[in-house]
């Protein structure tokens, strides 16, 4: 068959099934994890899949490619990505791989993979499992299955990191058809200190209620309603894979990841030794004006959930996070990404307060922002286009940071264009402190922009 070099990305394998790939991508993809992975001296990983509709009979074909290459699996069958990442470290087997496409449509699969059990594998070491199929040199061998349930132990690490005070909270969790739907509401019930009011908690690969990104508002609109009406303390948003989350606090307003991390750090300043804090180009200064004044370094590192769960545990920061919903947490967590696990710490943190989470940023610094704007351009555009808005931003003299895309950056604002790792799309990100200047810098860029998607 001919692959699809496209679906190889930045930091996963991704792309449409079954027509950018399939099961017999799946088996190939197979063989080249697992000949890689001996040729670290590994012959163990863990295998688990998402809920989507795709994923057993890619799992099916993964499975056999892996056990031709003579790796020994440890099969968790359906299960979450933060899961299968516990999983790999429990089982000592340190590397891992999960069939899963996180938020994406429906339509799209793919395959998160790690080497180390301590982040997922990205840029070349992703790119090096295409040319891998492609010299079609793999080690052989004859593998080994053992099926393991990895529920209870992975409930017993949730639970016993939390520190719950003497305030019963109420929240409402929307878990969105995902694969947190087998798993949640287990979680919850092991939790008297919560009262706990799920939605869309059936586990359903069609997402029929919403699509499973919850760092986008349009998808966190029942939950809203679902907040108000019982008056709750706090809603909890799931993605489909269950390694990110997005907030809704008691006055129905959505409460942005890199907001929920000021939260956060003003309650665990106190409380951890290494006051560094890692976050990517796309948050708010906020964020970093905040850091600042509590005596946190802030750190700006390009987006991508490979790179900045790499760099927080390198770095071993506290709390570290994306706008997009990953965020790390290794003051008493291992350090991976858990949606899940990251609403129990808001949940902590209002139990041991009597404040509303709504009143938590009142002291803080008002930035206006856009929400992140995504322009369709072919994968073999958007980073000659992205490069044509750096050079445009340096020839204007502006402040430019080049680690991820072109992020201008004004005294009072900044404009971010990225090209997306994910999909077939340039990102752009505006902020400044008035509306009247947030909308001249997005008509500055978008303009300029423009001038390149018109050709």
């Amino acid at each position: 068959m001919k692959l699809n070099k496209e679906i190889f990305r930045e930091y996963d394998i991704r792309g449409i099934y079954p027509t950018e790939l399939n099961e017999e991508t799946a088996y190939l993809i197979g063989k080249a994890y697992g000949t890689k992975l001996k040729s670290f001296g590994k012959t163990e990983t863990v295998l688990a899949y998402d809920n989507r509709l795709s994923s057993p009979s890619l799992e099916s074909s993964l499975l056999k490619g892996l056990l031709e290459t003579g790796v020994n699996v440890i099969r968790l069958g359906l299960a979450t990505t933060p899961m299968c990442y516990f999983a790999a470290n429990y089982y000592n087997t340190n590397a891992s791989m999960m069939i899963t496409a996180s938020h994406n449509p429906k339509e799209y699969n793919g395959f998160k993979f790690s080497y180390n059990g301590i982040h997922n594998a990205y840029g070349s070491s992703v790119k090096e499992i295409y040319e891998i199929i492609e010299k079609g040199e793999f080690a052989t061998g004859s593998g080994k299955v053992t099926d393991e349930n990895i529920t209870d132990p992975y409930i017993k690490l949730i639970t016993s990191k939390l520190s719950f005070g003497s305030r019963k909270i109420k929240v409402v969790y929307d878990c969105g058809n995902g694969t947190t739907s087998i798993i949640a509401d287990k979680i919850f019930a092991t939790l008297p200190q919560i009262e706990a009011i799920p939605i869309f908690n059936t586990s359903d690969g069609n997402f029929p209620n919403h699509h499973p990104d919850p760092c986008i508002y349009e998808n966190l609109l029942s939950l809203k309603d679902r907040v108000l009406k019982e008056h709750a303390d706090l809603g909890i948003g799931y993605d489909g894979d269950g390694d990110r989350v997005g907030f809704i606090d008691n006055l129905g307003n959505m409460l942005e990841i890199d907001k929920f991390m000021i939260v956060m750090w003003k309650y665990l300043y106190n409380k951890v030794s290494n006051k560094i804090c890692l976050f990517d180009v796309k948050c708010t200064k906020a964020l970093e004006d905040e850091l600042i004044r509590l005596g946190v370094e802030p750190i700006e590192y390009r987006t991508g959930n490979s790179y900045t769960r790499a760099a927080s545990a390198e770095g071993d920061y506290p709390l570290s996070g994306e706008l997009s919903g990953h965020v790390y947490f290794r003051d008493k967590f291992p350090g991976y990404d858990d949606g899940i696990y990251a609403g129990m710490r808001l949940i902590e943190l209002l139990s041991n307060t009597t404040a509303p989470l709504s009143s938590m940023l009142d002291d803080v610094k008002k930035y206006y922002s856009t929400p992140e704007i995504k322009i369709p351009v072919p994968d073999e555009l958007k980073f000659t286009i992205v490069e044509k808005i750096k050079e445009y931003s340096l020839s204007k003299g502006y402040k430019t940071l080049t680690i991820d895309g072109s992020k201008s950056k004004f005294s009072d604002g900044f404009a971010l264009v990225r090209a997306s790792n994910t999909g077939p799309n340039i990102t752009m990100r505006f902020e400044a402190t008035t509306k009247e200047r947030l909308e001249e810098i997005k008509e500055e860029f978008t303009k300029e922009l423009n001038k390149y998607l018109d050709k």
